[in-house]
């Protein structure tokens, strides 16, 4: 049985409560917290940086998964790395040399994942994917946050869950499937059918007036995968 993890986005969150919003979604049963790292230059938006990973690490035990969309991507890895970031995330486009920043991200400690844009091919992932511990999917264009999920990344995810499926079975290592926009409880099942194994959750969680009740209506439709697989595999 996968294990599925929801990862609510700080992007959703209140600025000026990150420490009560952060120890707000710990208590409601998040898994991860995710941090959406703009820069103004491969993304419109400027959001976080180190300072503030490191300034809101106290708050919370959950592991913190930081996505990067920024370029240059190597000089932030350390910072973020020292800040207190579990799992760093970054896109190909970003960097000259992906397969030196995933070993740049791993000689820190961390785990290493690589993004996925809606229109960028999964062939980026053909010598570097046995390196990675998490592919995340982006089912939006990067850069902003409240916008609605893109229903072609599901043959995507499905094409991707072959790949990752194959990948652990030789090499006997986890390597988890992430998607990043527009999830939600409507659609949650759909996502992971496909072949989601994390959620990332931005207003779909902080938007909620009750961030318990809106993860648990979220964990109560993936329970019903199994479900759905059968019944979409009938039609």
């Amino acid at each position: 049985m996968r294990e599925f993890l929801i990862a609510p986005s700080l992007l959703s969150a209140d600025f000026a409560r990150l420490a009560d919003e952060i120890r707000d979604v710990t208590v409601a049963g998040a898994d991860w917290i995710h941090l959406d790292v703009m820069d103004n230059h491969y993304v419109p938006n400027l959001t976080v940086g180190p300072l503030v990973c490191s300034a809101i690490r106290p708050y919370t035990s959950l592991p913190f998964d930081v996505h990067l969309m920024t370029t240059p991507v190597d000089p932030l890895v350390s910072a973020f790395a020292e800040a207190g970031a579990n799992l760093i995330t970054f896109h190909p486009e970003a960097t000259l040399h992906a397969h030196r920043t995933i070993e740049l991200i791993r000689s820190h400690g961390a785990r290493a994942g690589l993004a996925l844009n809606p229109a960028t091919p999964l062939t980026v992932l053909d010598h570097v994917l046995e390196m990675l511990d998490v592919v995340l999917v982006m089912s939006v264009n990067p850069g902003f946050g409240g916008q609605a999920f893109i229903p072609e990344t599901l043959d995507k995810l499905r094409l991707l869950r072959e790949r990752v499926d194959t990948t652990m079975q030789r090499t006997g290592r986890t390597l988890l499937i992430e998607v990043d926009g527009g999830v939600k409880a409507s659609n949650i099942a759909r996502v992971a059918t496909a072949g989601a194994d994390v959620f990332v959750a931005g207003s779909a969680v902080f938007g909620a007036g009750d961030r318990a009740q809106a993860i648990r209506g979220m964990r109560g439709e993936l329970a019903t995968v199994d479900e759905y697989a059968g019944a979409a595999a009938m039609q």
